[in-house]
């Protein structure tokens, strides 16, 4: 007789499944709906922190107790002498690691979230998950599990913080947002969790993550929350982790700094190696620990020589202080970012090409504001909401964001580009909470109220009728004239004249040349 029958083998293979999928991909309902069947509770395919209690899944309790009873059985059927294929035994071991994962999940998550600053976090309940794990793999028993107790133990850590961390920095609902998501975790994981358990964990210090996208779309949560989740070794013995996590990002906006500020922060520099230098600076390739993230963002503002610089560092993992021969090695990992199209940098002979290949061996990209909210009506909502509780606290957020939501419909309408993305969301947020409005930065001469319509009609949201309706209020906004309008465009003055939008129109003046992407369509 088998160690499984055949509908416990069903639910444990998907319990397998579930335990290495990505939690923000798609595929993961269809497992809960096969490790449950009729009971599994219907769930948004998006999982953000929008949806539910907290954003909790009501599937996941059920399979974890119904694992958790499995994986008692077969322990004890296990313990009988029952007979057991090596594909069974795997399935055991999947079905014992992911019971261990949600029985101390609560737990680990303490570990990082509430532990002493200055000291790295302490696990000193990892006795108890060790135990737990020797009663499902006893020492005389017939199956050697692929991973010790300990190293299982920093997986499952890893991989609570990683959920942490990209669940609680990006917002939203979107179908754009689920991707990014997913992005991150991919990021940090691989798309296979079982090959980086295996042996990736120890390697992805040599792999450079490259975010894109526009500026305020969040490549600084993107690079921390792939930083802040790498693998950290436990040590059973002292019952610690290695390092504490949030000592472990370095970010530097390269923008903000001269190239020789740049270097100085970056590979230090020896007193008298340039003006100002007026003792020893330890860079912060230097400084970051073999578990840590130097993210460098704005890269596409450095200049060629600091670039030739950085390619070494990259290729060789080796670098010099200004003003010093001797080498240093760098053993950390770099995550870099731009809103440059680095391709256009390159053909202009801005950027290098071989930097270029070498960051981008993993590469995120953010989506703008705009993206998320076409995708999804309750995306603006969602991302009040939380910037409204990071302002005002969860108390008082609900009313400024209803305040906030009520003023964009009224003044700006919902499809306002918000060229600014999420930080211009976020000054919004601010002014309608201190004057209780919010003016976009009025865009010089009329070139910008030009941009933003052309931005429209290349994004493919305007009808043919929105086209010329708000040319014509563009134009006559200028003009003053609907004679000069008319001749302008090409129409007659009483078309033009009918077309143009009075409110749009009254927003163009009060703006002073500002745009409002809201507008009738004739």
């Amino acid at each position: 007789m088998a160690l499984l029958n055949e509908s416990e083998r069903g639910f444990a293979a998907a319990v397998s499944r579930l335990a290495y999928v990505n939690p923000f991909l798609p595929e993961r309902i269809g497992w809960e709906r096969r490790a449950l069947g009729g009971e599994h509770v219907p769930f948004d395919a998006v999982w953000h922190a929008g949806t539910g209690e907290a954003g909790e899944n009501p599937n996941e309790a059920r399979i974890a107790e119904r694992a958790a009873a499995l994986a008692e059985a077969l322990r004890e059927r296990l313990a009988d002498k029952k007979r057991a294929t090596p594909a069974e035994l795997e399935l055991y071991e999947d079905l014992a690691a992911y019971v261990l994962y949600y029985r101390y999940q609560a737990r680990l998550y303490l570990t990082f979230a509430g532990g002493v600053e200055g000291r790295r976090p302490d696990a000193g309940f990892y006795a108890d998950f060790a135990a737990d794990w020797q009663r499902f793999f006893p020492p005389a028993g017939r199956w050697r599990p692929r991973f010790d107790a300990a190293h299982l133990f920093a997986c499952c850590f890893q991989v609570r913080r990683a959920f942490h961390f990209i669940f609680r920095s990006i917002i939203g609902g979107s179908m754009p947002a689920a991707r990014l998501r997913a992005q991150v975790w991919q990021s940090i994981f691989t798309h296979d969790l079982r090959r980086f358990q295996r042996s990736l964990y120890q390697r992805l210090n040599d792999v450079t993550t490259l975010i894109t996208g526009p500026s305020g779309t969040g490549k600084e949560l993107v690079a921390r929350a792939i930083a802040l989740s790498r693998y950290i070794p436990f040590d059973a013995r002292a019952r610690r982790f290695g390092e504490r996590p949030e000592e472990s990002f370095f970010p530097l906006n390269l923008s903000a700094l001269s190239p020789t500020l740049i270097e100085s922060e970056l590979f230090g520099h020896r007193r008298g190696a340039f003006t100002g230098a007026v003792g020893d600076r330890v860079g912060w390739l230097a400084v970051c620990p073999p578990l840590g993230t130097v993210f460098l963002d704005e890269i596409g503002e450095v200049d060629v020589a600091i670039q030739v610089k950085l390619l070494r560092v990259l290729e060789t993992r080796a670098f010099q202080r200004l003003g010093d021969t001797r080498t240093e090695s760098f053993r950390g990992k770099v995550v870099a970012a731009t809103h440059r199209d680095l391709a256009r940098e390159i053909g202009a002979g801005r950027f290098r090409e071989d930097l270029y290949y070498r960051l981008c061996a993993d590469r995120v990209e953010t989506p703008s504001l705009a993206e998320r909210i076409r995708d999804s009506s309750q995306e603006l909502a969602d991302l009040v909401l939380f910037l409204a509780q990071r302002l005002v606290g969860e108390e008082s957020a609900p009313e400024l964001a209803r305040e906030v939501v009520d003023w964009i419909d009224r003044r700006l309408g919902r499809d306002y580009p918000w060229p600014g993305n999420v930080r211009e969301l976020a000054q919004c947020v601010s002014n309608v909470l201190i004057r209780h409005e919010y003016r976009p930065a009025a865009r010089v001469s009329a070139a910008g109220p030009r941009q933003a319509l052309a931005e429209e009609i290349l994004s493919g949201r305007l009808s043919a009728e929105e086209v010329l309706n708000r040319y014509c209020t563009l134009v006559y906004a200028e003009t003053g004239s609907y004679q000069e309008s008319a001749r302008r465009i090409g129409l007659d003055r009483r078309t033009v004249k009918a077309r143009v939008d009075e409110e749009l129109l009254a927003r163009l003046r009060d703006g002073g040349g500002q745009y409002s992407a809201k507008a009738s369509s004739g």
